[in-house]
């Protein structure tokens, strides 16, 4: 083989390697090797991301902006597990396992530091950033002051949660845990409204904004959207067998802002659309998947996959992070 037409072939292997598939706008590189979590914020506009070797940062996504660096420890880079934008984009929330930091979102300066009251295995931020809810390993849910500290109401599993979000409006919450249920809750007295039974431990759920919707996905099991006003299943998603064998899980779950479409990320770069339909009868109501993506590795020679950490949606399309280092964007 002459060597010009091998330095071509190379050339051009690492080229398309880069490139972003037939379905994706583009794709931005935010972290070199890899994210630990992150987040969105609710019209896509900004982003968290938790590098794995450079720590926190804040993004811009219109023009692939870093706008900040964000650590809890000035000396060190830190490992955020889990963050959170509110839905006005004034603060965000950064939890490493065992502390918080609430973040000015226009100032990039850390407003509050905080101990966790347990370790952190999720969170969201409340509208106006004054109050979170934190799924923790101690077998509770709980809703945190960031402004004054301390808890203000505990919700309890009988294993860890993995998963909780909030309201719109703060009034509900939703946690999944390890005890094979999500659990419905009014937030100002603590009582559970709905009880959501799986088989396997809960790892993903999700509210609408408007409090309706529901969404719920377990490890090794079904996953299930939930109507919370009629108390019941609206449909449920099965994974096959064999892909559960090969590690299929859902990893993210995002509302749009009116509730009647749902955004999945899956283990295996998977993105879905999902709709939600309603009929003119009370129970004419039904799920069904609009579309799906398939996300581009970093290197497409490379055995390794990619996890959707989180999803968006926005005014222009649609966004994935990816535990690759890259946020997708989507039409």
């Amino acid at each position: 083989m002459p060597i010009q037409f091998f330095v071509f072939v190379v050339l051009l292997s690492a080229l398309s390697a880069c490139s972003p598939s037939p379905s994706e706008l583009a794709r931005y590189e935010v972290a070199v090797n890899g994210i630990h979590g992150g987040s969105f914020s609710h019209n896509g506009a900004l982003a968290v991301v938790s590098s794995v070797h450079h720590g926190g940062s804040l993004w811009r996504l219109r023009d692939q902006e870093r706008l900040y660096n964000w650590n809890h420890d000035q000396q060190n880079f830190s490992v955020i597990l889990s963050a959170d934008i509110e839905v006005e984009n004034r603060w965000a929330l950064t939890a490493e396992a065992h502390t918080l930091v609430l973040w000015n979102v226009s100032t990039g300066e850390a407003a509050r530091f905080w101990t966790a009251p347990g370790e952190v295995l999720d969170l969201t931020l409340a509208r106006g950033g004054r109050y979170a809810i934190l799924g923790q390993a101690d077998h509770s849910a709980v809703i945190f002051n960031t402004i004054e500290g301390g808890i203000v109401r505990s919700f309890t599993h009988q294993g860890r949660v993995r998963s909780v979000d909030l309201s719109g409006d703060g009034r509900l919450a939703i946690t999944g845990s390890e005890d094979q249920t999500a659990i419905l809750w009014r937030v100002d007295n603590g009582e559970p409204i709905m009880v959501m039974e799986h088989q396997e431990d809960v790892q993903v759920v999700a509210i609408s904004p408007d409090g309706r919707y529901g969404f719920t996905a377990a490890k090794y099991d079904r996953a299930e959207i939930w109507d919370l006003q009629e108390r019941r299943s609206l449909m449920s998603l099965k994974l096959s067998k064999e892909k559960i064998k090969r590690g299929l899980e859902i990893t993210s779950a995002r509302f749009s802002s009116d509730g009647q479409q749902l955004l999945l990320g899956y283990t295996n770069r998977t993105v879905e659309l999902w709709q939600i339909i309603r009929g003119s009868g009370v129970n004419e109501q039904k799920a069904s998947r609009l579309r799906s993506w398939l996300l581009s590795k970093r290197h497409k020679w490379q055995p390794t996959g990619v996890s959707v950490v989180d999803l968006a949606f926005s005014q222009n399309g649609y966004y994935a992070m990816g535990s690759s280092g890259f946020i997708y964007h989507l039409q």
